[in-house]
């Protein structure tokens, strides 16, 4: 039965019940009521086609209409907004159930189907197109993720191989300096082509959950003070000074390859985005049962509007400068699946004339030494 007919026949029954409702009152107050008077007063009931009759008998059921109305509409007004108010929320209750359920969906659970209301009308129907539309959703991603993995393993090959030919022809003897110089920026361009090649390999992977995480009791100082040495190396040649603030021993369980990979990440983009001169400060504390690391930079305030959008993958906020920083635009994407694969999470804090600051909070609960069962024990994260 569609939802229509259902909400014909459910407010028909409504109105019906409370015209039964009504007439039974005024029957009761109208009929019985008199007649109960007039049999204990052993007087008979006005006539009121006999002329003869006083006028204020004749008028005795109606002296009170006014409180008869009343006193019938108002339990009629209850029982009809309360079988609406019941009906409208029967009726909207699947609706709400599929709403909620479909708030659930995204892009790593769409083969879970929503639940079927049960019953043949509009409501199924729409459970049965959001579900064949999540089907075809699901395979299009899977497609993607195929597509993507396959491309890039197709394109290492040549890269290598035109790499090579490249250094070859570079160490000749005969070769010019201008055509080696030539040669030489061809190398960088195939390097950088490479790099976004395994940088987009590893984001599908993660995304299709095929990435093993080890999870190891790692030390966190020691990793911030490897990172910190790393970024003086790398700052040297932008004349820009790196420090180092407060860095407390915090243990965290995961994968010190991963977390090293995400922290040089984003001390190699607060150097890359800085200004002349500038400088990059890391720190490391405890908040509670979460570890909490911080790199800043001088650099350019970023736009509001572009803060939400960093993470995404080879989003740069000013694109047309994109060419003169050496990248792939996948760091920070990469640095947001490593955050969210450990528990944690990342965001990025820019005001103008203030610092640039990146925050990385893992959780580093006390007992950690007691929930870890095996330094070889592994996770398999997915991509979110």
């Amino acid at each position: 039965m569609t939802i229509r007919a259902k909400l014909t026949l459910w407010y028909a029954i409504v109105l019906l019940a409370s015209l039964m409702l009504c007439s039974a009152l005024l029957y009761h107050e109208w009929v019985v009521e008199p007649r109960d008077y007039y049999k204990n007063d052993e007087k008979a009931p006005p006539d009121p086609f006999n002329d003869k009759n006083d006028k204020k008998s004749l008028l005795d059921p109606f002296d009170h209409l006014f409180e008869n109305i009343l006193y019938t509409t108002v339990p009629i007004a209850v029982l009809g907004l309360g079988g609406g108010w019941l009906l409208i929320r029967k009726v909207l209750a699947p609706i709400v159930t599929l709403a909620n359920a479909a708030e659930q969906l995204n892009e790593d659970n769409l083969d879970i189907k929503l639940p079927d209301s049960g019953s043949a009308d509009e409501i199924a129907r729409l459970t049965d197109v959001f579900n064949r539309m999540t089907g075809r959703l699901s395979s299009s991603f899977q497609r993607i993720r195929e597509f993507t993995l396959h491309a890039s393993h197709e394109l290492k090959t040549p890269l290598t191989i035109m790499r090579g030919s490249m250094e070859i022809a570079a160490g000749k003897e005969d070769v010019t300096e201008t055509y080696r110089d030539v040669l030489l920026d061809q190398i960088d361009e195939v390097d950088r082509l490479a790099k976004i090649v395994d940088c987009l390999t590893l984001l599908t992977k993660a995304d299709a959950g095929l990435v093993i995480l080890r999870r190891e009791y790692i030390n966190l100082e020691s990793l911030v003070r490897e990172i910190y040495a790393d970024g003086q190396v790398l700052a040297r040649p932008h004349n820009l000074a790196v420090k180092l603030g407060d860095c407390e021993t915090i243990f965290v369980a995961g994968d010190n390859n991963r977390l090293r990979q995400m922290l040089l990440n984003i001390v190699d983009n607060a150097i890359k985005y800085n200004a002349q001169g500038g400088t990059v400060e890391l720190s490391l504390k405890r908040t509670g049962a979460q570890a909490k690391i911080t790199v800043s930079n001088t650099g350019p305030a970023i736009p509001a509007e572009a803060l939400s959008r960093l993470f995404e993958p080879f989003f740069r906020v000013d694109a047309s400068h994109a060419r003169e920083t050496d990248g792939c635009g996948l760091g920070l994407a990469i640095v947001q699946w490593i955050a969210t694969a450990h528990g944690g999470s990342v965001a990025i804090d820019s005001r103008p004339g203030e610092a640039i600051t990146v925050n990385v909070v893992l959780p580093a609960p006390i007992n950690l030494i007691d929930e870890i069962v095996s330094p070889s024990s592994v996770v398999n994260p997915r991509f979110s």
